[in-house]
């Protein structure tokens, strides 16, 4: 952890950092004894010394990181990694969830998985849950032993316990206290000739040797073993950076599948922030089709006219292309925040149309022909229909632009919300008037109310 600070203080960038290693007592952190987290607290953007964004900086950072043998990293932000956690349980973007009942077998396939991934264009930080094994010692009572000195495991048990620690008070310091440990010292502990001399009480036999009473083996054994649904599980981790997580996740299937054959009993399951972005992509499936049919009613209703309904429902694919080619000029790619952002652009975009549309058929109620209102309209609704796209469009300026926290939600959003209001505005103000003539009812639509 010092070394890691030390190079990461390197960085003119930073203004500290601080280490956390292990876990908490509360339940709901997912992190081993093994593990790290390192905050990196940063200066504010106008005292870096160099222009240049965030995911730059990452770069660097990972980079200088190699020299730090033994460790792998993964950068991430505070609320993201909690989410990330309670959620899918991982701390990554993509996690590949392997599921079987051999534990060498899974160490292996997530070690191919792992190599197949750090080949797929966008992926950083992969790692595998099981990096390497430890040397444990393992202790395995044999029944018929057990059974010819007439005791139970339990004794067995009780010994081996006390070599590797037993409690025996606590010491009180102010508030904190401090359990008082009397354990075997560390050449007993890692010495397997001498765990098989320990004493163990037998009841009418005196004191038997560990040795003739179980089989002590020193092992190569994984620093842990996760569970899931009853079943053997190891993780392969990655996040994606340069483009959008879906796309990413069906090439690694597509590569995995191909090139990491599983055993039988063996199957994969894709996780992490790819797994909450299919749901939430469910839902806006669902939702953005309701949202447009409302749309449409609420039009229809308004203006009792069906072309008219269709000429302001085109501002709706026109303000998408425009959102979307707003995302490719700024290399974002599709995200849950940009769906929100074209549902609010939809909005916006048909409330100008119905703003121009309203005006002409005011000035048809009173006589005028479809192409003198459409003239006419064009010049008394220029200030309206500009108002209210300039007013959105600078009002989400700053989301677009903006590189504080959080910015990852509201750049896509406000990049849609800006590029559909360009290209829907121009709809309005030039191609609107130009048609309305061909979608106009014969009679007005406050005519024919005036009649009813």
């Amino acid at each position: 952890s010092t070394q890691v600070e030390t190079i990461l203080k390197e960085f003119a960038e930073v203004k500290t950092v601080f280490c956390k290693t292990g876990r908490p007592e509360i339940a709901n952190d997912l992190m081993g004894v093994q593990q790290t987290d390192v905050w990196v607290m940063l200066k504010p953007v106008h005292q870096w010394p160099r222009a240049r964004s965030r995911q730059d900086l990452v770069q660097e950072m990972r980079a200088a990181l190699d020299r730090v043998p033994g460790a792998t990293f993964a950068f991430t932000q505070p609320i993201e990694m909690r989410v990330d956690e309670l959620v899918a349980g991982v701390k990554a973007n993509v996690a590949v969830l392997l599921y079987g009942d051999d534990m060498k077998l899974l160490n292996e396939k997530a070690k191919e998985i792992e190599r197949v991934l750090k080949n797929v264009e966008g992926a950083v930080d992969v790692r595998a849950a099981n990096q390497a094994n430890i040397p444990t010692v393992t202790i395995r009572a044999r029944p018929e032993q057990l059974a010819r000195y007439g005791i139970d495991a339990q004794a067995v048990l009780d010994t081996v316990s006390a070599a590797g620690g037993h409690e025996v008070g606590v010491v009180f310091e102010g508030r904190a206290h401090y359990p008082i440990i009397v354990r075997f010292p560390r050449s007993w502990r890692e010495d397997q000739r001498r765990l098989e001399q320990l004493p163990v009480q037998v009841r009418g036999a005196g004191l038997i040797p560990l040795g003739e009473l179980a089989d002590v083996e020193l092992e190569e054994t994984p620093p842990s073993v996760d569970h899931e649904a009853g079943r053997r599980r190891t993780v392969v981790q990655c996040n994606v950076v340069g483009r959008g997580v879906a796309s990413f996740v069906a090439e690694a299937q597509q590569v995995i599948h191909r090139e990491v054959p599983l055993p039988t009993g063996f199957h994969l399951r894709w996780g992490g922030d790819f797994e909450n972005l299919v749901s939430a992509a469910t839902r806006l499936a669902i939702i953005t089709p309701v949202v447009l049919l409302i749309i449409l009613l609420l039009l229809y209703t308004s203006l009792r006219s069906a072309g008219l309904t269709a000429l302001i429902f085109v501002a709706v694919p026109v303000a998408a292309s425009g959102g979307v080619i707003a995302l490719a000029l700024r290399g974002m790619p599709f995200s849950i925040s940009a769906g929100v952002g074209f549902i609010a652009l939809f909005g916006v975009a048909v409330l100008n149309g119905l703003v121009w549309v309203s005006g002409a058929e005011h000035l048809r109620a009173l006589g005028i022909s479809p192409q003198a209102a459409a003239e006419e309209t064009a010049l008394t609704r220029l200030r309206p229909v500009l108002m209210t796209a300039l007013v959105a469009s600078f009002g989400f300026l700053p989301m677009a632009i903006s590189t504080t926290a959080g910015a990852e939600i509201q750049r896509p959003l406000a990049t849609v919300v800006i590029g559909g209001l360009i290209t829907s505005t121009l709809l309005t103000l030039l191609v609107v008037p130009a048609v309305y003539a061909w979608f106009a009812p014969r009679v007005s639509t406050e005519a024919m109310a005036a009649e009813e």
